[in-house]
């Protein structure tokens, strides 16, 4: 498909989704099935054509090679298959190889059917049976200097070559090409972590439908307090996410503190929240929620608070708190730098942060098609000195990132420190850092006000 036609399909998902929220906000427009296909379908081909022969260029892999089969699949291989693909079909082999000399990428598989336009087979099993000797034929004929496969030990999602295929792979390649094998993590890392010009042109719409799905929850349309629980907003994101026709890629979390004795702990906060407290008047709230779209993640978290009786607006001291969090924000967004590791970011901003007397921890991750991406680690929230491996790889232009973090503030009212966790997601271009939906910088308050109601 043409860049004109994939130009086409974008401005027709902005036409059709950006009236709905003017019309409602909490009830964003999406496509049909067949329509998200047709636009999955032409990113693909955009990607392969233009940021697929950088990233192999820059990691020195002239032939990369992604191989899996049904039920276990290489979570690369997902990212190559055409919308129509749920999963891959008996053993798939996709193969990009880089002819130099400023040629275009030769993209083909080595499987019993074509993988959409793009990787259409070219093996002949009726001319040759067996599959894998097809394969070493193919790379015998192009001759590849290196040879890319998917095996890290560093990036989970650049190692999903299986064991068994990478033994079969060296058995039956000729000795002078087992010499040539070599991992293709930057490559794998390069492409899921990059973003496409047509990707960011949608990436708005799809942060800002998560944007309203949270605002929707954390409102007296779904919150009433003194009943509802913390678990039935939970389920309630649940079922909304459904209902408008996405999916997820984990179970949401809400949690509450609030004036009692109380103290927060990070491994409960990540992984033990009890899932069921009656939300109450005066309670601060904290949801973190993504949804998946066009193969795309979102990850936000953002905080609303319990309107208790004669009050129109959240305490003065929480407002503080959250804009202590925004700094927190434009401390590590002013910290990216092309080049820089995850690990050198991660040691700037706790630096300024401690400069400036703010108490914060940072755990910002890298997104796209997948919710925790690949690419450069910028801290977890147990590993507040750096992250081996992960958060040495270098930050790019062009990728995305979910600001993850969190600020310990002390609320004399409370008597106790809470902690404002917050996470937006944004778009790196090389220079700036920006939101790709804007970020939350006042906090939601249950119920709204009324601008005819004093």
């Amino acid at each position: 498909m043409t860049n004109q036609r994939s130009a086409l399909l974008l401005v027709m998902l902005i036409l059709i989704s950006f009236p709905a929220w003017t019309q409602n906000p909490y009830f964003p427009k999406t496509l049909g099935m067949q329509q998200r296909s047709e636009v999955v379908d032409a990113w693909l081909e955009e990607r392969v054509e233009t940021i697929l022969p950088e990233v192999m260029r820059r990691a020195g892999v002239d032939m990369w090679l992604v191989i899996a089969r049904e039920y276990n699949e290489d979570p690369v291989i997902k990212t190559l298959l055409p919308a129509t693909w749920q999963s891959a079909r008996r053993t798939t082999m996709l193969i990009a190889y880089d002819p130099g000399e400023g040629k275009p990428l030769e993209t083909f598989g080595v499987s019993r059917y074509d993988t959409g336009n793009t990787f259409k087979t070219i093996w002949n099993k009726e001319e040759q049976p067996d599959q894998w000797k097809a394969l070493a034929d193919i790379i015998a004929a192009k001759d590849p200097a290196k040879i890319g496969i998917n095996k890290s030990e560093t990036f989970a999602l650049a190692d999903g070559l299986s064991s068994t295929h990478y033994d079969r792979l060296m058995e039956v390649l000729p000795e002078k090409y087992r010499t040539r094998v070599v991992s293709a993590e930057k490559v794998a890392v390069g492409w899921l972590e990059t973003r496409s010009p047509s990707e960011m042109l949608v990436y708005p719409n799809i942060v800002r439908m998560a944007h309203q799905i949270i605002a929707e929850g954390l409102s007296e349309k779904v919150i009433q307090p003194g009943v509802t629980t913390t678990n039935d907003v939970v389920w309630w994101y649940r079922d909304r996410i459904r209902e408008l026709g996405f999916t997820t890629w984990f179970h949401p979390s809400v949690e509450i503190q609030r004036a009692d004795t109380k103290t927060f702990d990070h491994l409960q906060a990540f992984s033990e929240n009890p899932d069921e407290q009656v939300i109450l008047p005066g309670d601060l709230l904290h949801v973190d929620f993504g949804i998946s779209y066009l193969r795309l993640n979102t990850d936000t978290q953002q905080h609303a608070y319990v309107l208790q009786p004669g009050e129109s607006a959240a305490p003065a001291y929480l407002k503080a708190a959250l804009k202590t969090a925004n700094r927190v924000q434009d401390i590590l967004t002013s910290s990216f730098k092309a080049g820089l590791s995850g690990n050198d970011i991660l040691k700037a901003a706790l630096a300024q942060c401690k400069d400036e007397g703010l108490k914060a921890s940072i755990y910002t991750h890298p997104l796209g098609f997948h919710g925790h991406a690949a690419g450069p680690t910028i801290g977890l929230w147990d590993q507040q000195d750096g992250v081996p491996g992960a958060g040495d790889y270098p930050l790019y232009a062009h990728t995305a990132y979910s600001i993850e973090l969190n600020a310990a503030v002390a609320i004399s009212e409370w008597n106790k420190e809470i902690r404002i966790m917050l996470e937006e997601d944004a778009f790196f271009d090389g220079d700036t850092v920006r939101y790709i939906d804007g970020r939350q910088t006042e906090l939601f308050t249950i119920p709204r006000s009324l601008a005819a109601v004093e």
